[in-house]
Formats: structure tokens, sequence, C-alpha cells
């Protein structure tokens, strides 16, 4: 029952979001439209505007919503690079948590009850290095975080794990997206943020873990 209720509450609430057209609010040319706007509201009741904001941001990547890349562009343009890093480092990695908490809720069960025969060995591999692999996803963003976030709620890997990695894991992405919105006047596209060359550096961050685990594991072997 409380399954079908939270089901019923995510189905409502995404279909609101639509249905009242707030995905338009979730574009660039939105955001730089109404940037003048924020910055007088946000020096009336900066309190008040923060806290709005982290709310929507939670609840944006909790129900999987598409927006959050702008939102963090918005972050930069309103609130700086200080702030705005912050406020969104804590509202992404809690709203992804709790979109993992949902996944495991919902999913979990049913998932390992059919396959777990054949997801034995990806649970024992989370379990050992659950952290690990889940750090380097989080350093490369060619994957969807969301589908991270989901995917996670289904293998054994612990929610106070997956909070804190993924919020030092993302940590460099969000400094990447904060800083394009300081710079928002300027910006033209999404892809504008991030270059080849960038992106190049994001996956030498995120396979740099795995080198070194076994650069590791090979001297603790010799030694052996």
């Amino acid at each position: 029952m409380k399954k079908l209720a939270l089901s019923m509450f995510i189905v409502v609430a995404i279909g609101a979001f639509f249905g009242f057209g707030l995905n338009r609010y979730l574009t660039l040319d939105a955001l730089k439209a109404s940037q003048e706007g924020f910055d007088a509201w946000y020096a009336a009741r900066p309190a008040s505007v923060i806290g709005a904001f982290f709310a929507g941001y939670v609840a944006v990547t909790a129900l999987s919503l598409p927006g959050a890349a702008v939102m963090t562009i918005a972050a930069g343009a309103l609130f700086g690079l200080g702030v705005g890093t912050l406020i969104v480092s804590f509202a992404s990695s809690i709203g992804a948590t709790l979109a993992f908490l949902v996944s495991r809720f919902l999913l979990h069960d049913a998932v390992q009850r059919r396959f777990g025969a054949r997801l034995e060995t990806l649970n024992k591999g989370i379990e050992k290095d659950g952290a690990f692999f889940l750090f380097t996803l989080r350093l490369v963003p060619v994957f969807p975080f969301f589908v991270i976030n989901l995917l996670m709620g289904l293998t054994p890997i612990k929610p106070i794990t997956f909070y804190w990695v993924s919020q030092v894991g993302m940590l460099a992405g969000t400094l990447v997206y904060v800083n394009a919105g300081t710079q928002l006047a300027r910006l033209d596209s999404l892809s504008g943020i991030l270059s080849p060359a960038l992106l190049g550096s994001f996956a030498l961050l995120g396979v740099f873990p795995l080198l070194t685990k076994r650069v590791v594991e090979r001297i603790e072997a010799r030694r052996v």
C-alpha cells in the first residue's frame, strides 16, 4: 500500500510539473530573460530565495525531472560561484539520495527476487568496491546522473555511502556549471559549457581512481 501511494504521488507530481508548464521555466532562455527579476527578489529576501531554490532543486533531482543543469547555471547567475556551489552541492546530493531511496523502496526487492542469481556477481562487486565505482561514475559527466541514482538504488550500496560519494564526486561538475552561470550573459547553449578537452579531463579523472587502485593492488600483491 505504501509503495502504491508513493508511486501515485510521484506520477501526480511529474504530471503537475508538465501539466502546469513548469518545464518552460527551466530553460536557458527563460533563465536569461528572468535574471533581473531574480536579482531583485534575492536582494530583497535572500533567505527566502535560497530556501525556495534549494527546495526546488531537491524536488527536481528527486523526481528525476529535466532542468537540473539549468538550475545549476541559475545558481551561479543568482548567487555567485561560492554560495551557488554550496547550495547546489548539498541540494543535488540530497535530491539524488532521495531518488536512490525511492528506487530502492519501489524496485529493489522485485529486481533482486527476479534477477538475484544473475546479479550475484554485481552485488558482490558493489559491496566490495561500490564507493569506488560510484565515484568514477560521478566524475564522468557523460553518464546521466538521474540514471545513476535510479540504478544504484537496485544495488546493495549503503545510502550513507551513496550520499557522501555523490557529494564529493559531483563537486567538480557542479563547479563547472555554476561557474558558467556567473557568465550567463555570454552563454548561448548548454553545449558551450563543456569543451571536448574538458570532457576528456573529466574522463581521465574518472579513470584515475581505478588506475590508482590497480597500482595499489599490484604493490600489495608483490609484497605478499
